[in-house]
């Protein structure tokens, strides 16, 4: 059974699309992509590996989205959106880990300080903005979270493939940014991280 709630931000109202488990370890946030929604292959396999694992799970819509426009605002927006967010959602005294798909891994990633997460789940990180040189990697924003991470990426990502760090693992799985071609397998990894970290 899931449950919406509107929040507001500093930017306009969000959505967090609540979906509790029974006796929850822990709490996971879950951003969409820049253009896409939270029907996602890989945010719903999240979703179900996280349910599994006996954690409960918030997918958020950002404001710009909820509004109906599909152009992204810059990231200082989307991040204050997103801590609003995070601060209000009912998940009170659980642990709680950030993350979401593309663009909104960046999200989670550049404010797991502020946000309190002890782990950063990124599907489909976009490493390499579409047609930029090398030097304009995102790799900064992963080298920037001090809290156990995953990172899931499809083995054909026309934007890269981060690679593994001290606090990062990286599984690849068949496919490319849209990670909808092996759902179990992202669903595998999901679960088997959490089963860890939680």
């Amino acid at each position: 059974m899931s449950e919406v709630l509107e929040l507001d931000t500093p930017h306009g109202p969000a959505r967090a699309h609540l979906h509790p488990v029974e006796a929850p370890r822990a709490a996971l946030v879950l951003g969409h992509g820049a253009a896409g929604g939270l029907a996602a292959p890989d945010l719903v396999a999240a979703t179900a590996a996280a349910q599994d694992a006996q954690v409960s799970v918030a997918l958020v819509e950002q404001p710009y989205r909820v509004a109906g426009r599909r152009s992204s605002p810059r990231a200082p927006q989307l991040d204050a959106a997103w801590i609003a967010v995070v601060e209000q959602l009912p998940f009170d005294g659980l642990p709680l880990l950030t993350g979401g798909r593309s663009a909104g891994a960046r999200v989670a990633c550049r404010t797991a300080a502020e946000t309190g997460s002890f782990g950063v789940l990124c599907l489909a990180f976009p490493l390499l903005p579409p047609r930029a040189a090398p030097e304009k990697s995102r790799q900064g924003e992963l080298d920037g979270v001090d809290v156990p991470m995953l990172v899931v990426q499809g083995e054909n990502d026309r934007f890269g493939i981060p690679g593994p760090g001290a606090n990062r693992e990286v599984v690849t799985v068949k496919g490319d940014h849209a990670l909808r071609s092996d759902r179990a397998a992202v669903t595998a990894a999901v679960r088997d991280w959490l089963d860890r970290i939680v």
